[in-house]
């Protein structure tokens, strides 16, 4: 029954009504029918499942989704865009949470539908696969010894969510963008953390709405929203700093207590904010698709601002803002001071070390790609100032 839920196709071919409630109803009818097939009852309409073939790779990835070369692209196309709802299901059944907060195996599908749908899939980056990625991210960081001896489910469950949602609704710009065209979540959240409090505030109104959690007692539900809160604004990039030099103390004192529910918040907190910007850390062909999918997205925004007749915002310009230049400062001033301290925690797991090791080959590939484009750029330049001298003569002799 559970394989059958994970793999039923809950998308909907062609843009069938514009109202997200039309189309959560319509998946949700879809998966119905499915499960109702499963249990021998054969539906009146047609369905479309997964082909055989797809369904047995899709469950073959599931069986080593603890594994850092994970193909989140591959996975992606093997459930037919589904890869965000088929990873949760299987995963809070894998760390046991539908038994243990004794949810709704539909409820909690329909949930994660909502979830899924939220996210625009027009976004080249901040899209549904991006959360799935950085969910089969968190649940490795999760199974890490030097925090999984102490979590409980209830940090699991947290930590699974707040990854799946963290930029749920996310429209494909960033915060200062919202700011200088006056958008009305910039003024609803007064300019600080416009975004992560967006992602937040959509992911509780979808959690009310679905009733996932309305068998749990009111006091357990909202300590729920506060936590789903605390760690998805730990992503604001802006704090980064904040948290960076949280981490050092607490390493150069080594006065971590992970039996303290609030240390192990903080831990989260880290994790999720790892798993958020894990990409260069990642095997270099799947590194190399999300960077060229980060710029792609910073590009179109660097185009509305100039359509617009706006400032263009930092590494939105494609004729300055090279992927290689954009990606060896990104992995230089906030990947690797996060992964270092990371690594220090875990104490050098092999899972710190792979991503370490991929983090200084991925930026050395970034180097000699840069260096490539400067020694391509000179050569054009040479010929370029050549045919300037060319032209202006041209212009000279044809000046009466």
């Amino acid at each position: 029954f559970l394989y059958g839920l994970l793999f039923t196709d809950t998308t909907l071919s062609g843009e069938i009504g514009t109202k997200k409630k039309v189309k959560r109803l319509l998946s949700f009818q879809r998966y119905f029918h499915a499960s109702r097939l499963l249990r021998g009852i054969v539906p009146q309409a047609s369905l479309y499942l997964l082909d055989e073939d797809y369904l047995g790779q899709a469950r073959h990835m599931l069986s080593k989704v603890g594994m850092w070369d994970f193909d989140i692209f591959l996975f992606d196309r093997l459930t037919n865009g589904n890869s965000l709802v088929t990873l949760l299901c299987h995963l809070f059944n894998v760390h046991g949470l539908i038994h243990h907060f004794r949810l709704d195996v539909v409820t909690l599908h329909r949930f994660l539908v909502m979830v899924q749908e939220d996210y625009h899939s027009q976004n080249p980056y901040h899209n549904a696969v991006h959360a799935a990625d950085v969910t089969q991210a968190m649940h490795c960081y999760l199974r890490e010894p030097k925090l999984a001896n102490f979590l409980t489910p209830l940090d699991v469950m947290l930590g699974l969510l707040a990854a799946a949602a963290h930029d749920v609704d996310h429209p494909g710009v960033n915060q200062p963008f919202l700011i200088k065209t006056k958008h009305h979540l910039a003024s609803l959240y007064q300019n600080v953390s416009v975004l992560e409090n967006h992602h937040w505030r959509s992911t509780i109104g979808m959690l009310r709405e679905s009733r996932l959690l309305a068998h749990l007692p009111k006091e357990v539900t909202q300590d729920i929203e506060q936590q789903l809160g605390s760690l998805i604004l730990a992503t604001d990039i802006n704090r980064q700093n904040e948290f960076l030099i949280r981490l050092k103390s607490h390493l150069d004192n080594q006065d971590l207590r992970l039996e303290d529910a609030q240390d192990r918040h903080f831990m989260l907190q880290i994790a999720l904010k790892c798993a958020d910007i894990c990409n260069p850390c990642r095997l270099w062909d799947l590194s190399k698709q999300w960077s060229e999918r980060v710029c792609e997205e910073f590009y179109r925004q660097g185009d509305l601002e100039q359509k617009f007749e706006l400032e263009v915002s930092p590494l939105c310009n494609q004729q300055k803002d090279t992927i290689p230049s954009i990606q060896i400062g990104f992995m230089t001033y906030i990947v690797e001071p996060l992964f270092e301290r990371w690594a220090q925690f875990t104490g050098d797991s092999l899972l710190s070390e792979n991503m370490l090791n991929h983090l200084r080959r991925n930026k050395a590939k970034w180097r000699s790609l840069l260096h490539k484009q400067h020694s391509s750029s000179r050569s054009n330049d040479h010929s370029g100032q050549v045919t300037g001298s060319q032209e202006q003569t041209l212009n000279e002799e044809e000046t009466p």
